[in-house]
């Protein structure tokens, strides 16, 4: 089972190369901020909590996260492996992800960090939002604030994978098939 996670901040184009990943790899791309705005439209009891903290920029609870990926996993049995975007966020959430990838027979292979410029992130959340109307991505201040959350909380979460081995970084500043295929080689690495 090959398990990757694409780890950078918002804007980074995690979503984009997980999609490629996927079918590629025939792997099941797991997007907590996916999941979690198909829960918000539903209404869902984890939907509404969530939405009041994704309008303001903020990440979901550590549990609340864990519940998504657990749930997530519960509803794909007997696959090749997952890509997973948007988890771990912390290093708390990194240091459970074992205990809930074995009750499913994996292990995380790699985390394939992508390091982006910030003006670049700007310039691509802002184009997103115009695309996408994604309520977390309106507004400069709300995609500063989430950068900053992810530079003081998220961003350690990669020293935790170099710890284990299990950390590579690519430039994902360029063309999304170049960034690709740069992905492509590490992953072929970890197969």
């Amino acid at each position: 089972m090959l398990n990757i996670i694409l780890f950078g901040p918002p804007g980074a184009g995690k979503g984009t190369q997980s999609k490629k990943i996927s079918d590629k790899y025939k792997l099941v791309h797991i997007s907590t901020g996916d999941t979690l705005r198909k829960a918000i439209v539903k209404q869902s009891p984890i939907g509404i909590e969530a939405k009041k903290l994704i309008d303001d920029g903020n990440y979901v609870t550590d549990q609340m996260a864990i519940e998504i990926i657990k749930e997530e996993l519960d509803n794909h049995k007997k696959v090749n492996g997952f890509v997973f975007d948007g988890f771990p966020r912390t290093t708390y959430q990194a240091k459970q992800f074992p205990k809930i990838l074995s009750s499913h027979g994996g292990n995380v292979n790699v985390m394939i960090s992508m390091a982006v410029d910030e003006s670049i992130l700007l310039e691509r959340l802002i184009n997103r939002a115009k695309e996408s109307g994604r309520p977390d991505d309106r507004e400069e201040e709300i995609i500063y604030k989430r950068i900053e959350i992810y530079n003081k909380t998220t961003a350690c979460v990669k020293d935790y994978y170099k710890s284990l081995g299990k950390y590579e970084s690519i430039d994902g500043n360029g063309e999304i098939d170049v960034i690709f295929d740069e992905i492509s080689t590490v992953i072929e690495r970890y197969k």
